[in-house]
């Protein structure tokens, strides 16, 4: 590999020295075969950019935990929320970016240790006593079907679930995380604890017996793959306890063997009511040999809505459908209604005076003189289209990052950070975009100062005050969502210190252009508009306008939302590019029909 990037290297330095001497199409021409042959040299590699790392036979690894999720409620929690075992010396929370934070997620260390390639079965992590409440907290916990999540090398730990489609076929699939307590009996009365939890660790080999790299390089264990299984054990032991033994792994166990397990036919741990009660907390470190490849590892959480491609591009074709429709509702316009109009204007007359009144009077050209004139709100115009140009060009770079799997789930809290970033770049555009539509409007009561506070302002701060009045209301439920009170002051800093300076500087390249002037003179005059009826007034139409769109995106939008709601990971960024699309052309159509009819 480093040989194959050296000798990139010289072939493009010796082109380009090359290519000085020449021009035109013989330039062009080994350019082209320079960039086919860099390609050749080329191998493959991994997007998201998250380097790998080895662990050598033996060496001492750390399960993080991370927060407690539901698919019941949006709501996340921290992990020691409820009187787990915690790791000697107290739990400790890791950093996190940005978007981690603004996501929810709070990792911390945890009491379940073990060794690159070492399978320990029948561990003790710790023996809790759990008083009343604990026993309540877990019992609310439990029967809100909470789940808890690990990590391991930056992957998520997973349960391995079958499922079964609506054929009643069945398929294996994951779920992240494990179930903290399994319920059963009616109603979900009885819980039982899951107190012993197998951690099964799939990896890859790294070999370099025989190769170049043999004297510089150990060989070692790619981690790539991390399953969980929660199970309910009510322990029993021999003799008193002591908890030094939990340290040394020397506790005897009744109902767990060393070399083969948990016993089969073991009762498992009901959780007790509104009583003190004693917990046992075990796991099992399995390793197991994997062929699957370091870079492909995320495929399996990747492909845990597989079932969902057949919905996706059935909203495709939906979309599809919507789009032909209003396409041909304006070509209608076009070839009937226009051509019929430009029929009439361009009909032999008998008299000139008649040519001008049939012109004048008929057709689209009654409002022509009226099209372009300022309306009542022209600066709140002006300050929305800037607005939209921004939120439009952050989605579009975000959805193009993303395709191109810059923005994989595997770099956590990238995808919240390139949107808080590209929407604070995208200020520049906004205000350059709202400052020429000012300048078009002018003599309609707009104001360039003010027309510049409140594009760098008006949309920011109505999303902003939304999120803090939420932020307030996950504070009192303590909440791991909640954003700190620092966090918020870095995203008020990238607001003021960053996207109000870029917004200005849009707006004052904005206002020195020449003001855009309209292809068809205003007649000094407004035009009597007539009395529409009900159905053609402001807010009927603006609510039929927006149907067609909202039926173009809403099986899109579910999907995000059940995934935001669910806490699964969405990667099916090219179908959301596909839709947006098809969303920007049907709202464009549906303004052309709406406007002409």
């Amino acid at each position: 590999e480093g040989f194959q990037s050296r000798l990139r290297v010289d072939v493009v330095c010796s082109l380009r020295m090359a290519t000085h001497a020449m021009k035109g199409t013989a330039q062009r021409l080994l350019w082209a075969a320079a960039m086919l042959a860099f390609l050749g040299l080329s191998s493959g590699f991994y997007l998201p950019g998250v380097a790998p790392r080895k662990y050598r036979y033996g060496e001492k690894m750390m399960v993080k935990v991370n927060t407690m999720t539901s698919e019941n409620t949006p709501l996340q929690f921290d992990y020691y929320n409820i009187d787990f075992c915690q790791p000697p010396g107290g739990e400790v929370e890791l950093s996190e970016n940005l978007g981690e934070v603004l996501a929810g997620e709070r990792t911390e260390t945890s009491s379940y240790v073990l060794h690159a390639n070492v399978t320990k079965l029948c561990k003790v992590a710790c023996r809790k006593k759990w008083t009343k409440k604990s026993v309540k907290e877990f019992r609310d916990f439990a029967g809100a079907g909470f789940r808890a999540n690990m990590r391991l090398d930056n992957l998520p730990g997973a349960e391995l679930v079958v499922f079964r489609d609506q054929n009643g076929e069945e398929f294996i699939s994951y779920r992240l995380g494990y179930p903290i307590a399994e319920q059963s009996g009616t109603n979900a009365s009885r819980l039982y604890i899951n107190n012993h939890l197998r951690i099964t660790i799939r990896y890859h080999d790294v070999n370099t017996q025989g190769t170049r790299l043999e004297r510089i390089e150990e060989p070692g264990a790619l981690i790539v793959g991390f399953e969980l299984k929660a199970m309910s054990v009510k322990h029993r032991w021999s003799g008193m306890w002591n908890d030094t033994c939990a340290k040394e792994n020397t506790c005897q166990l009744l109902t767990c063997d060393p070399q083969t397990g948990v016993v089969p036919g073991t009762d498992p741990l009901r959780l007790q009511n509104k009583k003190d009660m004693q917990v046992l907390f075990t796991y099992d470190v399995i390793w197991v040999h994997s062929d699957v490849k370091w870079a492909s590892r995320w495929d399996v959480y990747l492909q845990m809505q597989w079932q969902d491609d057949e919905i996706h591009w059935f909203s495709i074709v939906n979309s599809s459908v919507i789009l032909i429709f209003l396409t041909g509702m304006v070509a209608m316009i076009m070839l009937r209604i226009l051509r019929k109009d430009l029929y009439k204007y361009n009909q032999l007359e008998t008299s000139e005076e008649a040519r001008e009144e049939a012109r004048e009077e008929t057709g689209w050209k009654l409002i022509s003189g009226d099209v372009f004139r300022p309306p009542k709100h022209a600066a709140l115009l002006a300050v929305f289209i800037g607005s939209g140009v921004q939120v439009l060009g952050m989605t579009m770079f975000t959805i193009g990052f993303a395709v191109l799997g810059f923005l994989s789930p595997s770099n956590r809290g990238s995808l919240l950070i390139s949107m808080l970033l590209l929407f604070v770049l995208m200020g520049m555009p906004a205000g350059y975009v709202s400052a020429v539509f000012c300048k078009m409007f002018k003599g309609a009561g707009t104001d360039r100062l003010r027309n510049t506070l409140m594009t760098a302002t008006l949309f920011p701060g109505v999303i902003f005050t939304i999120f803090f009045f939420l932020n307030l209301v996950l504070w009192g439920d303590r909440s791991t969502g909640a954003v700190p009170f620092s966090t918020l002051i870095a995203i008020l800093m990238f607001w003021f210190g960053l996207s109000l300076p870029l917004v200005f500087f849009g707006s004052f390249l904005g206002f020195r252009r020449d003001a855009v002037e309209a292809p068809v003179r205003t007649n000094p005059i407004p035009r009597q508009v007539p009395e529409q009826v009900w159905y053609m007034k402001t807010l009927p139409s603006v609510m039929m306008a927006g149907v067609l769109p909202f039926g173009v995106v809403f099986v899109e939008l579910f999907f995000i939302l059940s995934s935001i709601w669910q806490h699964r990971f969405y990667y099916l960024f090219g179908f959301m590019g596909l839709v947006l699309l098809i969303l920007i052309v049907t709202c464009a159509e549906i303004t052309i029909v709406m406007c002409y009819f």
